[in-house]
């Protein structure tokens, strides 16, 4: 049996330790993997790894004294994980806590040095010698555990996103701030993004943070040979979005106004509170709809931290439309889904898709990837409808 190592970035957050218990659960046959969209009939003739296969490893900015305690307290107040389960995996939850190497958390951005005042590898170590350890990290994980595959998935807390001309960064640009110690203008996940590339790994961003998909990286992962995805995994209300706009554009309903707002705690909606970081999330939330319809129309994402909450992600969106005769009407819908629960399944299917896309020899933006991102590189559709015929088209030439 081969063996694959999913190396993730943030690997004590609750979506990470959501994705690594129900890994281990579904390997063990303790559950089934229900949300997987990798488990499908259609997607049976690609070469994806199996679940016993995964290895997990990652990078954080504290290293656990146990993960599996961890869990327990992610148990106790998130309320989405099972106690019991956590208890009969306790020693491989264990094994992956050992794994966990501290990580950094250059130019992150406000919230990040609020939460965090004493990080390993902050801006006091110079970008080239940060790079080399999380370079170090990788190579040391796929020794030791005689891993055929990597796949790097960033999971961390979401940074401000970089300005226009820094975004378009070439490789050169890139390498050349890196060797200047430009730390104004190089961000933790490029970082985590060059050092997987470096070291034969794939590249999976999960997050909204647009300095771990520069074209300079792209292109790295193209000279490289290796596959990447991204950006801002779509799990819940922008997920709605994708699936109902269409609606609208096909049966030629104008709509004049869709008013969105969420309300979320855990980590992420603390981060979120902050003004800074919360444009990355704001800019990939915000142009879906605009983007299926082709038409401007009044939109707005509003983002509140509600700590008691939890991880339990709320969401209220009022459709405002035009029909025939001119007559307005409304639609709204209210989702309550719990993120890491959502998350880690496409999580576990992004590693799985983008390991299959390896062994095929495929490199570069992997687009038939687009149905589980909010902003996906490379590609301009945003109907989930289309994105997901994408992935079945690709599956046939398997």
């Amino acid at each position: 049996m081969t063996r694959t190592g999913i190396w993730i970035v943030g690997a004590r957050g609750g979506v990470a330790t959501t994705t690594v218990v129900g890994a281990l659960a579904i390997a063990r046959g303790l559950c089934p993997p229900t949300g997987c969209v990798s488990t499908l009939p259609p997607f049976a003739k690609l070469p994806l790894p199996e679940f016993p296969e995964l290895v997990f490893g990652g990078h954080d900015l504290e290293v656990p004294m146990s993960f599996a305690d961890d869990a327990l307290e992610l148990a106790r107040v998130g309320r989405f994980l099972d106690p019991a389960l956590i208890e009969t995996l306790r020693g491989e939850l264990d094994a992956f806590g050992a794994r966990v190497r501290r990580g950094i958390a250059t130019n992150c951005g406000p919230a990040v040095r609020q939460a965090q005042t004493n990080v390993a590898g902050d801006t006091s170590t110079p970008l080239r010698d940060q790079l080399a350890g999380l370079e170090r990290d990788l190579r040391s994980f796929r020794t030791q555990h005689a891993l055929d595959d990597i796949v790097v998935v960033n999971l961390a807390s979401t940074e401000p996103p970089l300005a226009a001309d820094a975004a378009q960064a070439t490789s050169a640009a890139l390498f050349d701030a890196i060797d200047r110690d430009s730390v104004s203008t190089v961000r933790a996940s490029s970082l985590y993004a060059i050092a997987a590339l470096r070291t034969g790994c794939a590249f999976v961003n999960f997050t909204p943070s647009n300095a771990a998909m520069l074209p300079g990286i792209v292109d790295l992962a193209q000279a490289e040979g290796l596959p990447i995805a991204g950006s801002d995994g779509k799990t819940g209300e922008t997920l709605v979005k994708a699936a109902l706009a269409p609606m609208f554009a096909h049966r030629n309903l104008r709509v004049l106004s869709w008013q969105g707002y969420n309300m979320l705690g855990d980590r992420d909606g603390e981060v979120l509170a902050d003004p800074e970081h919360r444009r990355s999330k704001v800019h990939s939330k915000d142009g879906v709809v605009s983007g299926i319809l082709g038409y401007p129309l009044h939109t707005h994402v509003g983002i509140d931290f509600v700590p008691s909450l939890h991880d339990h992600k709320t969401a209220f969106d009022l459709v405002h439309f035009e029909g025939f005769l001119g007559h307005r009407m409304m639609l709204t819908f209210t989702w309550l889904g719990c993120d890491s629960i959502l998350a880690a399944p496409l999580v576990l299917d992004l590693v799985r898709f983008m390991v299959a896309a390896k062994r095929r020899g495929e490199r570069g933006v992997q687009r038939q990837l687009a149905c589980f991102f909010k902003s996906p590189a490379g590609v301009t559709e945003h109907d989930f409808h289309k994105q997901f015929e994408s992935l079945l088209e690709y599956a046939t030439r398997a």
